[in-house]
């Protein structure tokens, strides 16, 4: 087996099913969770007839490269979203399908790192723990660099050493952010790309929430137009990874893309060819679809707008959290124990949340996580609204 395997880390939801086993909820509260970041809300109504429509894709092997009009889809959406150039996303150069951001973050990683030059991946902590096992596994050591609340839950990249730079092999960025909801800047971003410009290592943007946002005139910026507005126009050094899971609602479908950097494009085709990470046909004319459309995602943002607004007017005066800038999580401090108020909460109200240390590693002596709660507002407005009279009653209580 791979020596690696060992060195992985339990997964959160793990953790979670741990602290809670020795606990019976009481029953006759109904059951509702905070913890599992799975989008709830419905699907587009058009989705069953594309579905029809697409079913003989079935007969088919699928291309590791994907259709054109797959990838013409997601080319198109990414232009009009970020504003970038008529010619500035090649579809036979630029993008390649991914089973999902997670399995494409993992495979990236596995491809990227050179394991016999000391090779350093630096992501910002807390972080979606995706990037440590892909880090693990691919033999590469960890920076953790932590989100804190006087950088606005940002990554501070003065807190990287020279020698620390010249490691490094890729860089993590998630913005929106998981599980702080932070945004970078335009200018945080273009700061990134300088360093990687200078040190030649790998931006990695993760950006699965980057649709999900509450200011509807204030859309997140991303790394390719960021790079465009400095001149970047072939996107060295940057890869952008984007979902339709949190996007679009269909966290079971597994559809997303992989796009910059052609020279790394490329030769991750090359890696992807032999790995078989195929899309299904059917999977991929329903992607079109749903990149085409953006109807049910301004409406699904309508949504969570509304969640933010019923939860955080009731708990405001109870706790103090980062302002809501996008993704769907919220990011309060405990008053208590982060994972004693979990098993609490769970015991006494029969609601399961996710404590904010599992999302970290201890760095520098502390966990940037401790003390806080991650709360995924994926159930309905209704039960979210319940959720969070629930943690009020139970803080007033203490």
């Amino acid at each position: 087996m791979h020596p690696n395997l060992h060195n992985l880390k339990a997964y959160p939801f793990e953790r979670l099913r741990d602290i809670l086993a020795d606990i019976s909820p009481p029953s006759e509260l109904t059951h509702l969770s905070f913890s599992i970041g799975e989008p709830k809300h419905g699907l587009p109504d058009f989705l069953k007839r594309v579905l029809n429509d697409s079913i003989s894709g079935l007969n088919y092997y699928p291309s590791i490269k994907g259709t054109d009009c797959f990838r013409q889809s997601a080319a198109d959406w990414l232009k009009t979203r970020y504003g970038l150039k008529a010619n500035g996303l090649d579809i036979n150069s630029n993008i390649l399908p991914i089973n999902g951001s997670r399995e494409g973050l993992f495979a990236f990683t596995q491809f990227r790192i050179d394991p016999t030059k000391s090779p350093l991946i630096i992501t910002s902590n807390p972080f979606y723990q995706i990037y440590e096992g892909a880090a693990i596994i691919a033999g590469a050591g960890i920076k953790f660099l932590d989100s804190l609340a006087e950088n606005n839950f940002t990554p501070d990249f003065e807190r990287i050493t020279e020698k620390e730079w010249e490691r490094c092999q890729i860089l993590h960025l998630c913005s929106p952010n998981n599980p702080t909801g932070a945004v970078m800047t335009v200018e945080q971003l273009a700061k990134a790309i300088e360093l990687a410009h200078k040190y030649h290592f790998t931006i990695v943007s993760d950006e699965c929430y980057s649709e999900i946002y509450l200011d509807e005139e204030s859309p997140p910026p991303g790394l390719l137009e960021v790079c465009e507005k400095l001149g970047n126009d072939s996107f060295k050094h940057c890869i952008v990874f984007h979902s339709l899971s949190k996007r679009s609602n269909v966290p079971g479908l597994r559809s997303g893309i992989v796009t910059g950097d052609q020279q790394l494009i490329k030769r991750f085709l090359q890696y992807r060819t032999y790995h078989g990470s195929s899309m299904s046909p059917t999977v991929q004319l329903i992607s079109e679809a749903l990149w085409r459309d953006e109807k049910h995602v301004i409406a699904n943002r309508a949504l969570y707008r509304e969640k933010f607004s019923v939860v955080t007017k009731i708990l405001n005066p109870v706790m103090s959290f980062p302002e809501p800038k996008a993704s769907f999580y919220l990011w309060p401090k405990t008053p208590i124990d982060d994972v004693n108020m979990t098993r609490d909460l769970y015991a006494q109200k029969n609601l399961t949340v996710l404590p904010g240390q599992f999302m970290a590693r201890t760095s520098e002596g502390k966990n940037p996580g401790k003390n806080r709660l991650r709360l995924a507002l994926v159930p309905t407005v209704s039960q979210c609204g319940e959720g969070a009279m629930r943690i009020a009653s139970y803080i007033r209580g203490l």
